[in-house]
């Protein structure tokens, strides 16, 4: 592993991953108190879309960095893949492993965190986000879903299409899609007891910070507003503790992303 300093709170690490199969990167944001020695820290988690960029998607306007400034957190920002949907592949890299076991014990040692950790993603990392944290019960306090995939079994069909538009083969990813389920958010609330819950989504329609994107219509986030209540309805019938966000008009792109976020900070990092 190595690092290098990206600014005063910054670090760029290089990891050689067993778990992937070669080299890839993760961005550490210290809190502003950090000192090196000290311990203690809470951890945030933050996990990146699909497609293109990635994590640095998250660093790049600095917005991230000013919100989480004071918060007593390191924040963790991975490299998942452009279509990595945070799993071990049936037939490929284990991601999961990567992030949820590699990382923690690589990571948190170096930068003093303690036993507390809360994880975040939009569109892709959303999944990740909560599916890491109904896998590994007692592992996260709180999760947040930001315009996040919570239910690939609402329309099989359609997101295999999709992932073969991206050059990725579905049953490589999950298997058979009878087996789906058990990597399915929306099928695993049960498991997410005890967890503090954000969700956020908007209906795709162009919303009041659309002036900046120039997107028109978005469908992706019209289908994901539906599988979002799902999970949502889901989730309640389960007696989980949830936050709902579904905020009407909104397209799939980072303004809303970032309003979210700052939304669900208090949930994810609360005073205590």
């Amino acid at each position: 592993m190595s690092r290098e300093v990206v600014d005063e709170r910054t670090d760029r690490l290089t990891i050689d991953s067993p778990a992937i199969g070669g080299v890839r990167s993760v961005w550490v944001m210290r809190p502003t108190a950090w000192k090196k020695g000290s311990s203690g820290w809470r951890a945030l988690y933050m996990l990146h879309g699909c497609c293109a960029g990635g994590a640095w998607d998250w660093l790049k306007t600095g917005e991230v960095e000013r919100m989480t400034a004071d918060l007593d957190a390191v924040v963790i920002v991975p490299e998942g893949g452009p279509m990595g949907w945070y799993t071990d592949w049936h037939d490929g890299p284990a991601w999961e492993a990567f992030h949820m076991t590699e990382l923690p014990a690589l990571i948190e040692p170096m930068y003093g965190v303690g036993g507390r950790r809360a994880v975040v993603g939009y569109s892709m990392g959303g999944f990740g986000a909560f599916g890491y944290a109904a896998r590994h019960p007692g592992m996260f306090e709180a999760a947040a879903s930001l315009s996040g995939v919570l239910d690939i079994r609402n329309d099989v069909e359609g997101f295999s299409a999709f992932l073969r538009s991206h050059g990725v083969d579905s049953e490589d990813v999950w298997g058979d899609p009878s087996g789906w389920a058990a990597d399915n958010p929306a099928d695993q609330v049960a498991r997410l007891k005890g967890v503090r819950l954000y969700v956020s989504s908007g209906n795709g329609d162009p919303g009041p910070l659309d002036a900046r994107t120039g997107v028109a219509r978005s469908d992706s986030e019209a289908g994901i507003m539906r599988q979002n209540e799902t999970f949502a309805e889901a989730a309640e019938k389960a007696g989980l503790t949830i936050t709902k966000d579904f905020y009407g008009d909104g397209t799939h792109t980072w303004p809303y992303w970032i309003r979210s976020f700052r939304h669900a900070l208090p949930i994810l990092l609360p005073h205590d």
